[in-house]
C-alpha cells in the first residue's frame, strides 16, 4: 500500500508500528533493527510509542559496508560479490542484529533510496526486507518500490512492518 501523502504515510506507519508492539508485548518479545537505508526510519516509529522500550531491544543503522562488516559481522567477501543490497547481506544483517543484542526477532533493510547509485540489475527503489525470529531463518523478500527517496524509505518502512506483524501472527 503506498500512501497518498505524508500525513497518509505518518498514519500508515503509526498503526503498523502499534500493531507490531502489541503483537511484541503480549508475546513478550522484543525487536532488534538493523537499518540501511531506512537509516533510523524503522526504529523511530518504535521509538514514538510509549513503552518502547519494552518491545525494543536495540537497533544499528549500518549504512557503510565496513560498518555492517564490523558491527553486524556481514561477511566482508558477501557484500563484494553480491552487494549491500542483496538477500544474502540482509540474512546476515539479522542474524547480526540478534549476535549483538537480547532481541527474540530482528528486521532488517538493505536498498537503494535514490535518486542515484542505481543500476540495471538494481535500480533505484530496490529493497531487501528481512525478518528472523531467534532460533529460526530468516526470511528476506526483494521489492521495488517507486517515488522519490523518502517515498522508498517510507514504503520500506510499511513493508517491514507489515512483514513483522506477518512473522509474529503465525
Amino acid at each position: 500500500m503506498k500512501p497518498k501523502n505524508t500525513l497518509d504515510s505518518v498514519m500508515l506507519h503509526s498503526n503498523l508500528a502499534q500493531k507490531a508492539f502489541a503483537l511484541l508485548s503480549k508475546q513478550g518479545l522484543k525487536v532488534g533493527i538493523a537499518e540501511s537505508c531506512t537509516g533510523g526510519l524503522l526504529s523511530y516509529h518504535f521509538t514514538s510509542l510509549a513503552g518502547a522500550s519494552n518491545v525494543l531491544d536495540g537497533a544499528m543503522v549500518s549504512y557503510a559496508n565496513e560498518i555492517k562488516a564490523s558491527w553486524l559481522g556481514v561477511n566482508k567477501s558477501d557484500l563484494q560479490k553480491f552487494g549491500a543490497v542483496s538477500e544474502q547481506v540482509v540474512r546476515a544483517m539479522c542474524e547480526g542484529v540478534l549476535r549483538q543484542t537480547q532481541a527474540d526477532v530482528a528486521l532488517a533493510t538493505s536498498g537503494i533510496a535514490g535518486p542515484s547509485g542505481g543500476s540495471s540489475q538494481k535500480p533505484v527503489g530496490s529493497v531487501f526486507i528481512g525478518v528472523q525470529p531467534k532460533g529460526e531463518a530468516a526470511s528476506v523478500v526483494y521489492y521495488h518500490f517507486s517515488g522519490d527517496r523518502l517515498c522508498v524509505q517510507s514504503q520500506s518502512c510499511a513493508k517491514a512492518l507489515e512483514m513483522l506483524i506477518t512473522a509474529l501472527d503465525s
